[in-house]
């Protein structure tokens, strides 16, 4: 059988040695890693047994339909071990997954980059490296998978999903958060390998972690078993435990990292790169495996390509009962947003901007059953929770709210796993302030492309007396530096509806809906444009060119217009609702809003970081240039210079 060629689910299945199976992906990632002079030997290694079971054994896929909605996930969560990924999918067939792609590990452009990056068109479910951040997607799967099948019924979501972790997963913060989560939900269709493997790049395990891991996931209610992770049979035998368990399963796998090495095998060197030609032929000598770099034998690849064949037939099953994939649709969102629009233009409400948001969330919620809301334990906070909302709880997953609890890493990563898995818009609030502890997950999102909505409210310190630790300053400056991650501060209601409707459609990218604790009068009139979209726009015209332009944002953009009638018909206010989106705009938008004569202000209620590209080095900023303080709000707003007045005085030191 050619490296290219391709088995049939109508074939006979050949006689399957596991052995051999898995020594071919030992061999794969060892080549691999030679050649590119760089990676992760030792985890693919050790795993490969494991893999070799789970796949013939177990594994709903077809290589041929890889966005089948309803396969079985892989999660490779110790992802320093990418190549043991990227071995399995090229030998089971995935198209795009070639053998060039493999010789081209770790180079530019390849479909096999250092640490897995989401590509379900190469088997790839998730973008792992970050240690943690993998079992934490795979909890989010999970409860997807639990939600859609409380909705569609098992004859189109049925399926599992599987995780590989180490130990630094499980050292790893996030992973307690979100394991917490999924034994409090009961999430029994997910099941995590543990490579148990005595082993840290700075030495043996005992360095650092004297855990006892069973007893860790028993207490959150996980089923919990111990196994050799080179016995085939024993591996067998704990996932048909686990798959009929009512719990999520951790199977404790001892393993031996590099195995097959004859001196590196159990060492912590066997973490890293194996490159050495003794090494190497050591391995293969062990292995019984003669044969060249990248070559694998007909009779092997032709075992692996039978494995991958046999998925069609139950996608083809799954088809015949009318299983399809569904495009979440959003069809009449625009009809909403305008609804709303008029609403909050004719009453002109003095809210926070979360309490509108959280009016706009009436309306889209209950239209849009694919919104997942939640919050980590400040849901009246957040206003996250409406009308439509029905709480998910252990073995009732016919919801659509999640109570995350005390969790912000977790529930971002979460989320992160909710989203990739499809059919799902997850959303879920906490304090922007929070916002550090949920920005590794929010920066992966990024990443990958996914569309998750942050909803951040007490966005600055008009959040008041809970003080500094409580108000955000930095925040804005720091969320809104991650690559395609939009970051939306609306001014008022109009504002707040539109940037909804923005991070809805935007289907490639993650949201974040920085949103005031304090009241704050509306601004905008009723439109038909979405105005928000171009990222900043003129909200009040000077006559004329203007001799100043004040830049503002979500709850000083009132600050911005106060100060604009006290200076005169030569003052234009541009609010700002999303900095993200005014970079996107062409150049000669940009500078027909900057209008370089004019004296420029910048006003927000955090740090300067950022806006020099708008109103220059020389430009006025006001805002805050330290950390906040206790007291109420109107209070810290005087004490800080954050006021009307300032602005204008600001601008008569120029004029």
């Amino acid at each position: 059988m050619s490296n290219t060629a391709k088995a049939t689910s109508n074939e006979p299945m050949p006689q399957l040695d596991l052995s051999l199976m898995a020594n071919a992906i030992r061999v794969l990632a060892l080549d691999a890693v030679k050649k590119a002079n760089s990676g992760h030997t030792g985890m693919p290694m050790g795993m490969a047994d494991i893999a070799a079971v789970l796949y013939s054994k177990f594994f709903k896929f077809d290589p041929q339909n890889p966005h089948w909605p309803d396969r079985d996930r892989l999660i490779v969560s110790n992802g320093h071990g990418s190549m043991l990924l990227y071995a399995l999918n090229y030998l089971t067939g995935y198209n795009k997954m070639t053998l060039e792609e493999i010789k081209n590990f770790r180079q530019l452009h390849a479909k096999t980059p250092g640490h897995p990056e989401v590509d379900v068109s190469c088997g790839i479910e998730t973008t792992t490296g970050p240690l943690g951040q993998g079992i934490s997607n795979a909890v989010g799967f999970a409860l997807a998978e639990r939600i859609l099948n409380a909705r569609h019924g098992d004859g189109q979501v049925n399926h599992y999903t599987y995780v590989f972790l180490g130990d630094g997963c499980l050292m790893e913060g996030i992973s307690h958060e979100t394991c917490s989560l999924a034994g409090h939900l009961k999430l029994n269709k997910l099941i995590a390998f543990y490579d148990d493997n005595n082993v840290t790049i700075d030495g043996k395990i005992d360095l650092t972690f004297s855990d006892n891991t069973v007893k860790r996931f028993e207490a959150y209610g996980w089923h919990v078993l111990s196994i050799d992770g080179h016995d085939h049979t024993a591996i067998e035998q704990a996932v048909i435990q686990a798959q009929s368990s009512s719990a999520p399963t951790l199977i404790c796998c001892k393993t031996k990292i590099g195995f097959g090495c004859p001196t590196l095998e159990s060492q912590p060197k066997a973490h890293g790169a194996i490159t050495d030609d003794a090494e190497i032929a050591g391995v293969r000598k062990n292995l019984n495996w003669p044969y060249a770099p990248f070559e694998i034998p007909d009779q092997i690849l032709s075992m692996w390509r039978h494995v991958g064949a046999q998925g069609n037939k139950a996608y083809q099953a799954w088809v015949s009962k009318g299983g399809k994939d569904e495009p979440i649709s959003l069809s009449g969102l625009d009809t909403i947003t305008a609804d709303l629009k008029k609403s909050f233009s004719a009453d002109k409400p003095k809210k926070a901007t979360r309490v509108v948001s959280g009016e706009c969330l009436e309306k889209l919620v209950a239209a849009f059953p694919a919104m997942v809301g939640g919050s980590a334990d400040l849901t009246g906070s957040n206003n996250t929770k409406v009308k439509a909302s029905k709480v998910i709880e252990a073995k009732n997953y016919g919801g659509n709210y999640i109570n995350y609890g005390v969790r912000e890493h977790g529930m971002a990563a979460i989320m992160n796993g909710m989203a990739l898995h499809g059919g799902i818009i997850p959303y879920a609030g906490t304090f922007l302030q929070f916002a550090d502890y949920s920005r590794p997950a929010i920066r992966l999102g990024a990443l990958m492309k996914q569309r998750v909505i942050h909803v951040m409210t007490h966005d600055s310190i008009g959040l008041g007396e809970d003080g500094p630790t409580h108000q955000p300053v930095e925040h804005l400056a720091a969320l809104r530096a991650i690559p395609n991650c939009y970051v939306y501060r609306p001014c008022d209601g109009v504002e707040t509806a539109e940037c909804w409707e923005l991070a809805l459609k935007r289907t490639n990218a993650p949201a974040i809906m920085a949103l005031s604790r304090q009241n704050v009068p509306s601004m905008c009139s009723d439109r038909v444009e979405n105005m928000s979209a171009k990222g900043a726009y003129v909200l009040r015209d000077s006559k004329g060119e203007p001799a100043v332009t004040i830049f503002a944002t979500g709850s000083e953009v009132h600050l911005a217009i106060e100060a604009a009638e006290q200076l005169g018909q030569g003052t234009r206010v541009v609010s700002v609702p999303c900095l993200d989106l005014l970079w996107e705009q062409d150049g000669e938008y940009i500078q027909s809003l900057i209008c370089n004569k004019s004296i420029k202000i910048a006003v927000e209620a955090g740090v300067r970081q950022g806006w020099d590209s708008l109103i220059g080095p020389h430009g006025i900023f006001i805002g805050m240039h330290s950390f906040g303080d206790s007291a109420p709000a109107e209070k810290l707003y005087a004490h800080f210079g954050i006021t009307a007045q300032a602005i204008v005085e600001a601008v008569k030191t120029r004029i």
